[in-house]
């Protein structure tokens, strides 16, 4: 007996089960934001020319500021989506106690673990891939190599070309390259796996690849941005407009001992140098922080340099986003209804049209008090618990014709234990 084929989804709808989905779970949609976005357009519009710039070459950054609740994740998610459409590799980092931002070896290994596109995530090797196909496909073009010996031959001095400026202050990933170029070629498979982990400063890659590839020693702290700069070589050789790369919750660096404090803050200086001196063309920095990050006695007033270059000036209320920081105001009622008529709008593209009787702007309203007031009434602690919340009433609207949302929903937070994230439960009313 045969089964018969699901109806196939358009994109548009496909997109929307997607966004729903996520909100299910409490989590960021993965695409389509813009859908969901309230509040944004001016920050969204200083990120896009940003990215034009990188586009052309240069290299930017931008410090997100903002308490939680305001809104960071959901701009960051917003920004690399944002670079994926106008053809940017992105990768998303989260700082923490295992990833510091002084050990930079471990940040390039989560950029290079975290590659995405807009087809597939884990994208090194499909980056890499690109990049030799289309030294291939420019060579035989123009009529080099008329065999297969001639043709490889040639796309190695490519390599060695393409990657010269790297290569005068370290010939070790033109040589993993090349290795990994002709372990494929050979059928060699693992080796070439070898390669591409040693190119992502994987640990644990054998002596074996680093003789064959004449390579000594790996990837540490002191190279790891010459080889991010390699990296981003390789990406717009396989014709994409740059990377972009999102290091979140950098507030975490706080809590280090002072030394190790100070000498990540001391790598911020670094890169955003790095970037001015334009050494690192076609590579934008998106950071995330909370408001202590910059205004606290261990965040980055702590090192002056730092802070003299990424320092904001705030003397009305009009903020400017051009500055070195976005600073994003809390989260707010009337932010929160405007973001649930448009999950409305996104459940009627995903299934049916909603009864917007029973969803009402009035039933929408009261459903956000009950809740906030269960959380100090915090409307900027919600938003995810909400979102989570309205899906499950969106769908027994539409499973059952007699469910009166305004009648039946009152908000129980026992089905949340377990769940709450830290700064949700420091805020939650107990009731006894």
């Amino acid at each position: 007996m045969s089964t018969p084929e699901p109806d196939r989804m358009d994109r548009g709808r496909l997109e929307s089960v997607n966004i729903i989905n996520a909100l299910r779970r409490g989590t960021v949609p993965a695409g389509g934001l813009e859908r969901i976005a309230v509040g944004l357009d001016v920050e969204e519009g200083v990120i896009a020319k940003q990215l034009d710039y990188v586009t052309q070459g240069g290299g930017d950054a931008k410090f997100i500021r903002g308490e939680y609740g305001s809104g960071k994740t959901f701009l960051v998610a917003r920004s690399l989506e944002m670079a994926r459409t106008k053809g940017f590799i992105t990768s998303h980092v989260v700082i923490s106690s295992a990833t510091p931002v002084h050990k930079l070896r471990g940040v390039y290994q989560q950029i290079c673990a975290n590659l995405r596109t807009n087809e597939e995530e884990h994208a090194l090797k499909t980056v890499v891939d690109t990049w030799l196909f289309s030294i291939e496909e420019r060579l035989l073009s123009v009529g080099t190599g008329t065999d297969d010996a001639a043709l490889e031959a040639a796309t190695e001095r490519e390599i060695e070309t393409a990657l010269s400026g790297i290569s005068a202050l370290n010939s070790a990933l033109a040589a993993a390259l090349r290795t990994y170029y002709r372990a494929n070629n050979a059928g060699d498979f693992p080796l070439a796996q070898s390669a591409l982990g040693w190119i992502a400063a994987e640990p644990n890659i054998g002596r074996d690849f680093k003789q064959k590839a004449g390579i000594r020693g790996d990837i540490d702290d002191t190279i790891a941005l010459l080889f991010l700069r390699g990296l981003v070589s390789v990406i717009h050789g396989a014709r994409y407009s740059g990377l972009a790369i999102a290091v979140d919750e950098l507030e975490t660096t706080q809590g280090l001992q002072r030394s190790q404090r100070e000498k990540g803050y001391q790598t911020l200086v670094q890169i955003i140098d790095a970037l001015d001196r334009g050494e690192m063309p076609r590579c934008y920095f998106l950071f995330t922080g909370t408001p202590a990050l910059f205004e606290g006695s261990r965040g980055i007033r702590s090192v002056p340099p730092l802070f003299d270059r990424i320092n904001v000036i705030q003397s009305d209320e009009f903020k400017n986003p051009r500055q070195p920081q976005i600073i994003l105001a809390k989260f707010d009622t009337a932010k929160l209804e405007q973001v649930a008529l448009r999950v409305v709008d996104v459940y009627a593209r995903a299934y049916t049209e909603p009864d917007r009787e029973r969803i009402s702007h009035r039933f929408i309203r009261a459903m956000i008090k009950k809740i906030t007031t269960r959380f100090g009434g915090r409307v900027d602690i919600i938003p995810r618990i909400f979102l989570k919340e309205f899906v499950d009433i969106l769908d027994k609207c539409e499973l059952y014709e007699d469910y009166q949302p305004q009648d039946a929903y009152d908000f129980d937070s026992e089905h949340l234990k377990g769940e709450l994230k830290k700064e949700e439960e420091s805020v939650m009313v107990v009731r006894f």
